[in-house]
């Protein structure tokens, strides 16, 4: 319930010009709208249980909540249709959420970046199962090793190339 509150709150207070840009998203693809918005909802409350801490901050939650909302995209949008366009809808959808709701260009950077991750790691595990039988059981055990792993981005030039990142908040 928590996490409706707070997706309710999120656009309440988008302005009308962001409401209208959200829409021209989403309207012509309707079922990967739902599917990404079941996605959205399922990401938050597993990352909050998972890394209640750090999950809607900048930490080390953050970075898997926002590695495994790809994933689960991808893994609901490629069951209804081919895996290029679930990556073309998951990168327009996750890129236009960095642009509606904008942070400090460090946050940013952390969050496209582990998006990627999220991205990059569905595609890499495509050739070897049928996308129909894809389960978000695949993706928590390799990402929490991954969020174990994770690197601290400091900078805007720092490159951390198939790592996961956040930003350390002490």
């Amino acid at each position: 319930m928590r996490t409706f509150k707070v997706i309710f709150n999120t656009i309440r207070s988008m302005s009308f010009k962001k409401i209208l840009k959200l829409l021209s998203a989403v309207l012509p693809h309707p079922l990967f709208s739902i599917l990404s918005f079941y996605a959205t909802v399922k990401a938050f409350s597993i990352a909050q249980k998972l890394y209640p801490k750090t999950a809607s901050k900048n930490g080390e939650g953050n970075a898997f909540r926002h590695a495994f909302w790809c994933c689960l995209i991808m893994m609901y949008c490629s069951k209804i249709s081919s895996p290029e366009k679930a990556l073309d809808f998951c990168k327009k959808i996750t890129d236009l959420h960095e642009e509606l709701f904008p942070n400090e260009p460090l946050e940013t950077k952390m969050d496209l970046h582990n998006n990627k991750i999220g991205m990059d790691y569905f595609m890499e595990l495509l050739p070897g199962i049928h996308r129909q039988f894809f389960e978000k059981n695949f993706f928590l055990e390799a990402l929490q090793k991954k969020t174990a792993e994770a690197k601290v981005l400091k900078s805007l030039d720092d490159d951390f190339a198939g790592e996961l990142v956040y930003l350390d908040e002490k």
